[in-house]
């Protein structure tokens, strides 16, 4: 009986262990850490959260139109 195994058939049964097992290193995702590369707002603003960064960067006049509404007559 031939035994050899070749490089093809060892990836193979590779990748059916980390298919029962859980996710192999190769899938896991892993968050972004540049803030440079991340694309989606709604990333950057969960980013910034955990960093505690104010995202988005506010202007002084936009702080003061939040903190002082106009009078309603």
């Amino acid at each position: 009986m031939n035994n050899e195994r070749s490089r093809a058939w060892r990836r193979f049964k590779e990748k059916m262990k980390s298919k029962r097992g859980g996710q192999s290193q190769d899938t896991k995702e892993k968050p972004e850490k540049n803030w440079k590369l991340m694309y989606i707002r709604s990333e950057k603003l969960i980013r910034a959260k955990q960093l505690g960064i104010d995202y988005p960067i506010k202007t002084s006049r936009q702080i003061l139109d939040d903190e002082q509404p106009l009078e309603e007559k």
